[in-house]
């Protein structure tokens, strides 16, 4: 299986604010620290914000923020949010071709099962979990720390 770029897209943000708790941040800062387009940028905040995982504010001191703490946020729940299709072949798909083996066939079933192990281990994982490391991911992203070289954060 695959992630669309919206969910990949809506981890990295997630991430990116998870490694600055105390303040919100724009699209921009997000795009800017990972290179990524604002516009895709843009509507994955927005899909966040719909499925409250953040919070936006307008206006010159807005900026978006997560709505609940990290360790509240699953990443099993996250990524069948935002996926569309969970299909890892075509005769799973709801307007998928007819396959010709379909009655006697156990790959199905095999897929399956696949996806369930594979969303299994996401729920066993929160935001939290992906930023256990935030100095280094900080340093990584541009966000206010840099790493020494015995492993230690230090603030900029």
């Amino acid at each position: 299986m695959r992630m669309t770029l919206h969910t990949d897209y809506a981890l990295r943000m997630l991430i990116y604010l998870a490694t600055r708790p105390d303040a919100a941040c724009t699209v921009n800062d997000v795009a800017e620290a990972y290179h990524l387009p604002r516009n895709h940028l843009l509507k994955v905040a927005q899909t966040l914000r719909d499925l409250g995982f953040v919070e936006t504010t307008r206006g010159r001191a807005g900026g978006i923020r997560l709505a609940k703490p990290p360790a509240a946020i699953g990443l099993g729940v996250l990524v069948r949010a935002t996926e569309e299709e969970f299909s890892l072949a075509e005769c799973m798909q709801a307007q998928g071709r007819p396959c010709a083996i379909s009655p006697a066939c156990n790959l199905k079933g095999l897929l399956h099962e696949a996806l369930a192990a594979f969303l299994a281990v996401l729920d066993k994982y929160t935001l939290a979990d992906l930023v256990e490391n935030r100095a280094i991911l900080g340093a990584f992203l541009g966000i206010g720390t840099t790493v020494n070289l015995e492993g230690g954060a230090q603030p900029w």
